[in-house]
């Protein structure tokens, strides 16, 4: 192998949430990722590049450990050369670790056993080591060739190890690039920003620069602006992580660049299809602020929750317009940002916007959303308005459909959201206590929990 064609190898890590990935790579990287992640999670592909003390260069993948990111840390796989498989000492083998040894063999990378938080108390390398041997993984001087090392990301133990084992995995598989052949760049992930369309690639082959035109099946992209985990560069090469600005329209994750044009004529043009919603089911609204994250979320919606529309980048104003159509009025948000002229249409409309930083809080509020779908109304009333009351307060109600009976079980409903259970500890109707209110009929109730219910909640009777 000509040793001027020897490109950096490109790495990615992979493993259970919550052993270390992160902690490892801001390690290697002197960086401090993992404390600016939101729930101690990574929830998108970033890739970075280092220098090993002997001047060699490696690019890290890192991938998000959730489960619902299944795909994101597949297509990690599909562009790595090496992978280093995670495991913590304290926990061992779980789903997402069983997960990633499938990635690395159907990607049939060689790859490097890394047992982490060797320095905490309950640490148990040994019980570890026999479990990824049931898992069928032959380790290195247990009767097997995969090289196994033990990390501390808080002392550095065996990091240095692990960037020389690296090293020479690399130089066994000879990796090669040239940056004069045809361009080979892989997409990991998309994201918009204020300046537009951002595509985050790995090079392979070939070489991307500033003023370059880069095509994709079906369009091309004038490269705009490169950067790397470090800032704005001229130009990188194979081996290289960038992130490229200069795409109109957002390519697909695992979509190929090359450096000549494709036959266009083919190009399909996109449209929105909004689905029809059932009386079992709800409507809402998705923006993340990745296409890798959008992703993860609409394959693990819940069959009852429809989603209209969903994409990446800022929330808008079509947005929140077309939230208002929806008998929900429901936008979930992770980790969009919404103006202040957009938040304020929102409320204007009645349109609710749910926030999230991290991924399974959204999905707790889907599941709210199902449940609260699910219960057998008997009756449904509006709270229109306040009442204080010996340092509580009354809802004035007014009876939407069915009925409400004092010794009903009663739900508050928030824009889809159950809040709470709660039992009616007095009904009135006309300042006369009754048993029961039919549709149509106003009445004051006193309730028990008194949970932070507000004008427009929905009080609800379910079937015990």
């Amino acid at each position: 192998m000509d040793k001027k064609n020897i490109r950096p190898p490109v790495v990615v890590v992979l493993g259970h949430v919550d052993h270390g990935k992160t902690s490892l790579l801001d390690y290697i990287r002197k960086t401090r990722v993992a404390l600016r992640e939101a729930g101690g999670i990574t929830q998108n592909i970033g890739a970075s590049q280092i220098i090993t003390k002997s001047g060699k260069k490696i690019t890290f993948i890192d991938t998000p450990g959730h489960a619902a990111f299944n795909k994101m840390r597949s297509r990690g796989a599909k562009v790595a050369d090496i992978a280093i498989l995670i495991v913590a000492s304290d926990a061992g083998v779980q789903p997402q670790t069983k997960e990633a040894i499938d990635h690395i063999r159907k990607s049939e990378l060689p790859f490097i056993v890394t047992i982490t938080k060797v320095d905490l108390q309950t640490a148990n390398s040994e019980s570890v080591l026999n479990q990824l041997e049931k898992e069928g993984i032959l380790l290195e001087k247990r009767g097997g060739d995969i090289p196994w090392i033990e990390v501390s990301s808080k002392s550095g133990k065996g990091i240095d190890d692990l960037l020389e084992t690296i090293s020479l995995l690399a130089d066994v598989s000879e990796i090669e690039g040239d940056p004069k052949k045809e361009l080979e760049a892989v997409v990991i992930e998309t994201s918009k920003d204020k300046s537009g369309p951002l595509a985050n690639v790995i090079v392979r082959n070939g070489s991307i620069k500033v003023g370059d035109t880069l095509y994709i099946e079906g369009g091309c992209a004038k490269v705009k602006n490169l950067k790397n985990d470090k800032g704005n560069v001229k130009k990188v090469f194979p081996g290289d992580p960038a992130q490229i600005l200069g795409f109109d329209l957002l390519p697909e994750i695992g979509t190929k660049l090359f450096s000549t044009e494709f036959d266009n004529k083919g190009k399909k043009e996109t449209k929105k299809n909004y689905l029809e919603i059932n009386k079992d089911q709800i409507g809402v609204i998705i923006k993340a602020q990745n296409t890798g994250c959008l992703e993860a979320i609409l394959n693990q919606i819940p069959k009852e929750i429809v989603v209209i529309d969903s994409g990446i980048g800022d929330i808008n104003e079509s947005n929140v317009l077309l939230a208002k159509t929806l008998e929900s009025k429901t936008i979930l948000s992770f980790e969009s940002k919404v103006s202040n002229s957009v938040s304020k249409l929102a409320e204007a409309e009645g349109v609710t916007i749910h926030s999230f930083k991290v991924i399974y809080e959204l999905f707790q509020t889907l599941e709210k959303m199902v449940k609260a779908i699910k219960i057998e109304v008997i009756g449904k009333a509006e709270i229109i308005d306040i009442f204080p009351f010996n340092k509580k307060r009354i809802a004035g109600c007014k009876v939407l459909q069915g009925k409400i009976n004092k010794d009903s079980k009663l739900k508050i409903i928030r824009e889809e959201i159950e809040l709470g259970d709660v039992k009616a500890i007095s009904l009135q109707k006309q300042k006369q206590e009754v048993a029961e209110v039919g549709q149509g009929e106003e009445f004051g109730i006193l309730f028990s929990p008194q949970l932070d219910f507000i004008k427009g909640d929905m009080l609800v009777s379910v079937a015990k």
